[in-house]
């Protein structure tokens, strides 16, 4: 299994919504993406990232196959154009 984590901070806190909606719009449209979670920051400390995105994928040909999905690609344009930075870690576990 991987999990696939991505920390989103915004140009803008108005995008906020869009970018959860962008986000959770990949919701059962990929093949090998067993899980997709979307997460708003509440504490709003001077480290805390905006949103989180949080998928769960069922090896890494898998995660290699959504980086490249077509559905995927107007999600990271539209993410990529409201980010103000991001960062991302990927790892293999047992289930």
């Amino acid at each position: 299994m991987v999990k696939h984590i991505v920390l989103f901070k915004l140009k803008d806190k108005k995008d906020t919504q869009k970018a959860v909606d962008t986000l959770n719009s990949m919701k059962g449209k990929i093949e090998g993406l067993l899980s997709l979670e979307v997460g708003v920051d509440f504490l709003h400390s001077e480290r805390s990232y905006d949103i989180a995105l949080i998928t769960t994928h069922i090896n890494r040909e898998a995660l290699d196959f959504y980086q490249a999905h077509p559905v995927h690609q107007p999600v990271k344009t539209i993410m990529h154009a409201i980010r103000e930075s991001s960062v991302a870690v990927d790892f293999e576990y047992e289930k």
